[in-house]
Parts: structure tokens; sequence; C-alpha cells
């Protein structure tokens, strides 16, 4: 697993975790990085990582709101936490840190299938293949 794909994983823990803790993902991000400052190549995983969670935060509600448009049935509360984080990530990605989309797309998809449901990576894909198409060129 590259770093990026690491520290994608270590933004969704966080913005998961700080969900439901009511907490500050920047925070929590901060705490895993001193639990874990041993290991080796540590500070490109978690720049990244913080790189990321401060752009969703930044954008939050820009990315629920599109998450609300794009989901046909489902109101962004009855999601699992954890999609909800992988697709405030993956959209952060595509329409605003400029991620090829199909970067964005499978390693959100990647993230689902471990960390969610049996079902949660063809919702990721389809939610976020959705935002693929409507987006504007950077």
């Amino acid at each position: 697993m590259s770093a990026r794909s690491k520290a994608r994983k270590r933004a969704v823990d966080a913005l998961y975790a700080a969900e439901l803790r009511d907490g500050m993902p920047t925070e929590l991000l901060a705490e895993t990085k001193t639990q874990v400052e041993d290991r080796q190549n540590q500070d490109e995983i978690f720049d990244f990582a913080l790189e990321l969670v401060t752009g969703v935060l930044s954008n939050q509600i820009e990315i629920d709101e599109t998450i609300s448009s794009m989901a046909q049935n489902w109101s962004i509360d009855r999601m699992p936490a954890v999609d909800r984080a992988i697709l405030r990530l993956g959209i952060y990605e595509i329409s605003y840190a400029g991620l090829e989309p199909a970067v964005a797309i499978s390693e959100a998809v990647a993230l689902a299938n471990e960390l969610s449901t049996d079902d949660s990576g063809t919702f990721v894909n389809g939610i976020l293949a959705a935002v693929a198409a409507t987006r504007k060129p950077i």
C-alpha cells in the first residue's frame, strides 16, 4: 500500500472517529501520529492525511450537500458513518483537490470494501462516479 493510500485511510479513520466521538478530526489524527511515531515514514503519511482532513473540514457543508443531492433515496444521516467519511474524502479529492477522478474513486472504493459493508463499495462508486460526471474542470 502506497504512502498516499495509507494517508487516505488515516484521514478516513480520523473523520469517522471524530464523528462518533463528537471530536475534532485533526486532534484525533495528531493523537494517532503520537502513538505511531516510532514507525518509519510516518511524517509523510500524516502530513498528507492532515491536508486531506483539513480540506474536507473546510468544504464540508458543500461536500455534504453534494452527497445529499447525489444519493437518491438515501439521506446522509441514514448512511453508515464510515461511508460518509469515505464519500467526504472522495468528493474533496475530486472536486477540490483536483485528483484524477478515476484515482479518487478507486481509492475510495478500496477503502469502502475494506472498512464497510459488502454493498458499500458499489454505493461509494456510484456516488463518486456521479460527482465526477458533473465535475467542472479546474
